[in-house]
């Protein structure tokens, strides 16, 4: 019976844990500005997270990739809009706003 409560516990916790994060990404894309240009779910001027994540899911690196682009601003992969750089962002909250939009279904 113990385990069986330790197990409920950490499940949780797990999932609250998750939960957080999710909640820290979206805080941040609010708090950087970013979804004045992008939503989770249907493309406005830049595209939507769903699809972002969806076209680079599984590639190797791209975490890294996608902080460099988003600090230093790019265009042409989604349009003629470009994205302005956010070099505002911190780098720790840039990973944690990538890996937030990276794991958008």
């Amino acid at each position: 019976m113990k385990t069986l409560k330790l197990a409920v516990s950490l499940t949780g916790l797990l999932l609250s844990g998750s939960v957080l994060a999710a909640d820290a990404g979206f805080a941040l894309a609010q708090k950087s500005g970013c979804l004045n240009c992008h939503a989770v779910d249907k493309k406005m001027i830049g595209p939507a997270y769903k699809d972002v994540a969806a076209k680079y899911r599984g590639q190797p690196g791209i975490e890294d990739k996608l902080v460099t682009k988003v600090k230093n601003g790019g265009g042409g992969v989604w349009g003629t809009m470009p994205m302005p750089p956010n070099s505002q962002v911190s780098d720790a909250d840039l990973h944690t706003l990538v890996k937030w939009v990276l794991s958008r279904k």
